[in-house]
């Protein structure tokens, strides 16, 4: 006997009509539950009762008769008509019937099973709920294919902005059509977990969602690149790559993943450990392709000119990694997160290396050339270039560069610190390789062969270092107490340069108040040696240069202070009032004309002096 109480007359007869369908004797034994993985692997099964309540067995038996009819109608395989209608599209209502028919029908199905196991109303339920789910397969698999638009991961991504925004309320005008489709993914998800069938529907998401991803990616440019191929790219086409693959990134980690991420999540709430699951294998491998990209980049060819796109992608993934931890914060999902931390860590390697090779690169210019008039040392123009750039990047360097892991030697950051100068990493790296320059420029000076030349060369190069750090953000790094000493240091230059340069000039006049300056025996004498000793002074340094318009007035000034007055007062002694004109070529006035002349780095022949200065000296 199956029932206890026997239920109402109608669903006693249709109880037995429905194991006549699936001939069932009383004495059947259900087999064929068994024989269902699905059924036997669902998460929720009851405890037997402490006691059996024959009216509650009459109950469940009455929810399997009254669940037959539902599902039977919509059963996929009973039909032809039932294979290509859909039972979503009919509305919500009868959606809503058929999805409590399937759990009062599983709600039945575990009574019996802590009760009764081997009643033959099990196999009546369990056909019954292979058919609802083979239903709910259809249903589910129609809604994810042909509701993309909906579900597109922009459309996802904004939904999930706003329910985060509004606490997850919707209402009213507020209800989308993505909230519809999803709630009833959602509801027809919880109803296969609950009924031990959540494998086939999470199939079904897996297929379908990854080929929305792995599509979304390919549109945005993801490729599985090899090293070799990276390799093997010129750099214009390397960069608009790189350029290209931060921008989709951005997309990819806020807009596809992010979506894809609250979806999962929505639909398969019901089970944390299917949501994570199905989220890592939907993602992973497109993931990890577009997140492997940056670190095959760190890994090729150590180009000076590379630091900067590099330093650009390293701050795009530096963007995008607080979401990606998010994102891919479960065990399941973590080897994805640590390959977007590893490829950063590569970059910041990558960085490094590059920095300590251009500091190397200074060091071995071996250039033995002089630069024409003492002018600024190609070196010095691109390291300088090359260094305020890297100041540009201050704030990426900083998270790259620390006392740690900085390649600049420890002593001298030893006595950076002792002297409480250059304290940030960034301002000490940039600091010391402004130094490493200065030291080579100091071996440059040394294939001059006039003394004076290598002063004013020096002094024409330091100026310019000096002068970029006062005129880009080195100077906020590096500091103005910096740019003031080196600053001194031009001016110890030029004054050294001043000295060996026009010192014989000097002492070839008399000294101011000297008895030589009245006697006209020594007159004559005296200007034959001031004139040889300021002509070959001014041939000579007629091609000299000075590019900086100041550095170049102050020295002229500077010079003519220390010539002009003293050879006034000897013109005017001996050439005016002793009357000697003998050997008088310039007068006070044309030494300031030929001076004038100094530093542009042309012969006398293209100065602009006057005529009669320039023929003083044919």
């Amino acid at each position: 006997m199956i029932l206890s109480e026997p239920p109402k007359s109608n669903n006693n007869t249709r109880l037995m009509h429905i194991k006549e369908f699936f001939g069932i004797s009383h004495s059947s034994s259900p087999k064929s539950l068994h024989s269902s993985s699905s059924f036997t692997n669902s998460p929720r099964r009851r405890l037997p009762p402490p006691t059996y309540d024959p009216s509650e067995s009459a109950a469940m038996e009455e929810a399997i008769v009254n669940s037959e009819p539902i599902i039977t109608k919509w059963d996929p395989d009973a039909s032809e008509f039932n294979r290509i209608t859909f039972l979503f599209r009919h509305g919500r209502a009868e959606s809503e019937e058929f999805l409590n028919s399937v759990n009062s029908l599983r709600r039945a199905m575990d009574f019996f099973i802590s009760t009764n196991s081997t009643s033959s109303v099990l196999v009546i339920a369990q056909n019954l709920m292979q058919a609802a789910m083979r239903r709910l397969e259809k249903e589910f698999y129609q809604i994810l294919s042909e509701n993309r638009q909906n579900l597109d991961p922009e459309s996802i991504s904004s939904r999930s902005s706003d329910r985060s925004t509004a606490d997850g309320e919707t209402g009213g005008d507020s209800i989308t059509e993505f909230d519809r489709v999803s709630a009833d993914l959602k509801s027809i998800a919880d109803c296969m977990i609950d009924s031990g069938y959540g494998k086939e529907c999470v199939k079904i998401y897996k297929v379908i969602r990854k080929s929305i991803v792995d599509e979304t990616l390919y549109r945005l440019g993801t490729e599985k690149f090899k090293l070799s191929r990276i390799l093997k790219w010129n750099w214009d086409s390397l960069e608009n790559i790189i350029k290209n693959w931060m921008n989709s990134v951005k997309i990819a980690v806020n807009t596809l993943f992010r979506g894809e991420r609250f979806l999962c999540d929505h639909v398969f709430s019901r089970s944390e450990r299917i949501r994570e699951s199905c989220f890592y294998e939907i993602t992973k491998e497109g993931a990890i392709t577009l997140f492997k990209f940056s670190e095959l980049v760190a890994k090729g060819k150590k180009d000076s000119d590379k630091i900067f796109i590099l330093m650009e992608l390293y701050d795009a993934n530096s963007d995008v990694l607080p979401e990606i931890e998010f994102i891919f914060d479960s065990v399941s999902t973590s080897v994805i997160k640590t390959q977007a931390q590893t490829s950063m860590t590569k970059l910041a390697d990558s960085i490094r290396d590059i920095l300590s090779e251009f500091e190397s690169t200074i060091q071995k210019d071996s250039s033995k050339n002089p630069t024409p008039g003492g002018g600024i040392h190609p070196l010095t123009r691109s390291a300088m270039s090359y260094i305020s750039s890297l100041g540009d990047y201050a704030a990426t360097l900083s998270d790259i560069l620390t006392v740690e892991n900085s390649p600049i030697p420890s002593s001298y950051m030893e006595t950076i610190a002792a002297a409480d100068a250059l304290s940030s990493p960034v301002a000490a790296q940039l600091g010391w390789l402004i130094l490493v320059l200065l030291c080579k420029l100091d071996t440059k000076a040394e294939v001059y062969r006039d003394v004076s030349l290598s002063y004013l060369f020096l002094a024409n190069n330091l100026n310019f270092i000096v002068k970029t750090v006062a005129t880009t953000n080195l100077k906020m790094l590096i500091g103005g107490e910096w740019v003031a000493n080196h600053r001194t240091k031009v001016k110890v230059y030029a004054t050294n340069y001043e000295a060996t340069a026009w010192n014989r000039v000097i002492k070839s006049l008399p000294e101011r108040g000297s008895e030589e300056v009245g006697l006209p025996e020594t007159a004559a004498e005296g200007m034959k040696r001031f004139n040889a000793a300021f002509e070959e002074a001014y041939r000579k340094q007629t091609s000299w240069r000075v590019e900086d318009g100041n550095l170049r007035d102050e020295l002229k000034v500077s010079i003519a202070r220390k010539i002009v007055p003293i050879y006034r007062e000897f013109y005017e002694g001996c050439a005016e009032r002793m009357n000697v004109n003998v050997g008088v070529r310039f007068s006070p006035d044309d030494l300031g004309n030929y001076l004038s002349d100094l530093f542009h780095g042309v012969s006398s022949s293209g100065s602009s002096s006057s005529s009669s200065s320039s023929s003083a000296l044919k």
